[in-house]
């Protein structure tokens, strides 16, 4: 899209959240982090769904 990659449309954005809307940051930054812990929670829990066997499903034959 014009040649731009990920890094700069990321640096753009930053720009444009600091000027339009300053004020959401610390909201914004709260909700990133608690993304992240969550994700990084369910990454180290070893007891999650996927180490369950899968049901078998019924066919209709």
């Amino acid at each position: 899209m014009f040649g731009l990659g990920l890094p700069e449309m990321g640096i753009i954005a930053g720009v444009a959240l600091l000027i339009f809307c300053p004020q959401k940051i610390p909201e914004m930054g709260r909700a990133l982090a608690k993304t992240l812990r969550g994700f990084k929670e369910e990454m180290n829990n070893p007891e999650t769904e996927k180490d369950a066997p899968a049901e078998e499903v019924k066919t209709k034959d």
